[in-house]
């Protein structure tokens, strides 16, 4: 009989992935960003086991938004646990004033909400611009 092999810390071979987020769908962007960042696109995928890639996405800001005012009508609420602290930020706002934040919410929405979740939104590396100060990832 043949068995599925189970994928052990030492075999997972992690690799620094690049996205320029120019010009692309954020949505599409995102769910190929959180199957890198799961590692669903590997032959050993072992979902206790983090198998996942690094992620360095640039150009954060200028990301396209499809859908009828989506952009302009979505909401993200924070609480801080007082009475009457709800606060509200649009989604146009957060794209402006923090596009690393907006992309951090909707991969952590995508991950698994455990301790290997929490490891694995850690390899997600995020910058506004075109510039980011990982060496080794830099396309020539």
């Amino acid at each position: 009989m043949k068995f599925t092999k189970i994928a052990t810390p030492e075999m997972i071979e992690q690799k620094w992935i690049l996205i320029d987020a120019e010009g692309k769908t954020f949505g599409r962007m995102m769910t190929e960003i959180a199957t890198h960042l799961r590692g669903k696109n590997k032959p050993y995928y072992t979902p206790n086991v983090d198998c996942g890639d690094y992620v360095v996405v640039i150009n954060a800001s200028k990301a396209v938004f499809k859908g009828a005012g989506k952009i302009a009508d979505k909401e993200y609420f924070s609480h801080s646990g007082y009475f009457g602290s709800t606060k509200s930020v649009k989604m146009m706002e957060l794209l402006e004033k923090n596009p690393e934040k907006l992309f951090k919410l909707s991969a952590r929405g995508m991950l698994p909400k455990t301790k290997l979740g929490a490891k694995q939104l850690k390899k997600l590396k995020i910058y506004a611009g075109a510039e980011h100060p990982h060496t080794a990832q830099i396309s020539k």
